[in-house]
């Protein structure tokens, strides 16, 4: 059985696992802005400018997502890793 390549699909598939490692490193930036907060360890303007700067990361990966029809690639991708993610912590958690 012969296994069609695609180049637009390749393309496709690497820009959604680039994406959706990007989203993964958002969210945890997102997570630690959050905790550094909650310590005090940020000024009032600090919070102001990392606020700004974290919604202008999601419209910029939301607006390449748009532009190169690729939402559901990077969901699927998500999904795929945040399972494996799951897998791995929970044998983690378990083996201890």
């Amino acid at each position: 059985m012969a296994i069609e390549i695609n180049e637009d699909n390749i393309k496709q598939g690497l820009l959604g696992l680039v994406l959706a490692l990007v989203e993964i490193i958002v969210e945890t930036l997102k997570h630690q802005a959050v905790r550094r907060m909650e310590g005090g360890s940020l000024t009032d303007e600090e919070v102001e400018r990392l606020g700004r700067t974290l919604k202008e990361l999601d419209q910029a990966v939301e607006a390449i997502k748009d532009d190169y029809g690729i939402k559901e690639c990077v969901r699927s991708v998500r999904e795929g890793l945040d399972s494996s993610l799951n897998g791995i912590f929970t044998q983690a958690t378990t083996i201890r």
